[in-house]
Formats: structure tokens, sequence, C-alpha cells
């Protein structure tokens, strides 16, 4: 495609795309969960790149996901409930509860009254009068 045979030099690459105005950054990353109505594809040694091309931001991920049904720990009794009624992630609610000091209820209540935003949630029972 480039021809040369033996592909690109790096630095050279580099070069060109910053001459193009493309900026590329390492991230590192501990995990990435990438949801589908179906399964969950969850890297956990993956490599991921940013790339910032005429105002936009793309990511690549280089690796190995391991695949789980969507809502895979849904079998925890907490979780179950968590999970039926509005998707409201059993992470999420416990994120709040831990936060805020708020029952899980509350927690759920909260974010489905935020669609599903943490901070408005956190927010939304941080200024309720005790």
């Amino acid at each position: 495609m480039f021809g040369g045979g033996g592909g690109l030099d790096p630095r050279k690459m580099e070069q060109m795309m910053k001459q193009m105005g493309i900026d590329t950054e390492e991230i590192d990353a501990t995990e990435i969960v990438i949801r589908t109505p179906d399964e969950e594809l969850v890297f956990s040694d993956a490599d991921v790149t940013r790339i910032d091309a005429q105002g936009q931001q793309t990511y690549q991920i280089v690796g190995e996901p391991e695949t789980r049904e969507s809502g895979a720990d849904a079998g925890e009794a907490g979780d179950e409930a968590a999970i039926e009624g509005a998707d409201i992630p059993a992470d999420d609610i416990e994120i709040v509860t831990m936060r805020t000091g708020a029952s899980e209820d509350e927690a759920r209540d909260a974010l489905e009254a935020a669609d599903g935003d943490l901070a408005s949630a956190v927010e939304r029972l941080e200024s309720e009068p005790q």
C-alpha cells in the first residue's frame, strides 16, 4: 500500500501525522468495557491510544477481550434487584451509596431521576435535607 516493502519507520509515521494535525497519546488504561445489548467485551490488558484529528477524538484498543453476557454479574441478589427496572448498573448504585451514605433504594431512585448520571445523582442526594 505504501510501497517500499518494509513499512514505515515509526518516527517518520509520527512526524507525518503531526504534519497533518494528528496527535496521538498512549492511555494507561487498566480495564475497558464495551457493553452491547447482548454482551460485554472486557479488555483487562489492552493497549489504548487516543487519536486527536480535526477536532475529533478516536480511541484505538488493541488486545483480546473476555466476552460476558450482558448483566453477567446479575446473579448476586443485590445486583439482580439493581438491574431490574431502569437498567441502572449495580456498580453505579454502589458508588452512589458509598459516596452519599444513602440506601440502595435511595441511590437507585436518584440515578433514575438523573437518567443514570452519577454526578447528578450524588449531587441530588447530598443537597437533600437530612
